[in-house]
């Protein structure tokens, strides 16, 4: 027999599920692949309507040149415009400014 209380702690985990299946699906996947002839040592992804930039997704690791990555966002946003910042280990920056990442599902930098 379903009680009151019962009923109440099934529509409680239902509902926790969907919030959680929902926020996942909000998270934005896509692979990255560094064919320029440098090491990619800090990369930034924000969306396009962000005045500054987020923080550096590969945060101790790098991205040497000839490898990929998956890439995750997992800021909530249902946003697919993004700028990228990528930081070489020469010092120099390369911005690319409204790239659809859903789209495409992949970006890969060229020298």
């Amino acid at each position: 027999m379903l009680t009151v209380r019962s009923a109440l702690n099934c529509s409680t985990v239902l509902a926790l599920a969907l919030v959680s299946a929902s926020a996942k699906a909000e998270d934005l996947t896509f692979t990255l692949t560094n064919n320029s002839s440098f090491v990619v040592v800090e990369f930034y992804a924000s969306p396009s309507d962000v005045g500054e930039w987020e923080e550096d997704i590969l945060g101790t690791g790098v991205l040497g040149s000839g490898e990929y990555s998956q890439i995750t966002i997992g800021d909530g946003r249902e946003q697919c415009e993004y700028d990228l910042r990528f930081v070489f280990d020469d010092g120099d920056v390369v911005d690319r400014g409204g790239v659809n990442l859903c789209e495409t599902g992949s970006y890969t930098l060229t020298d």
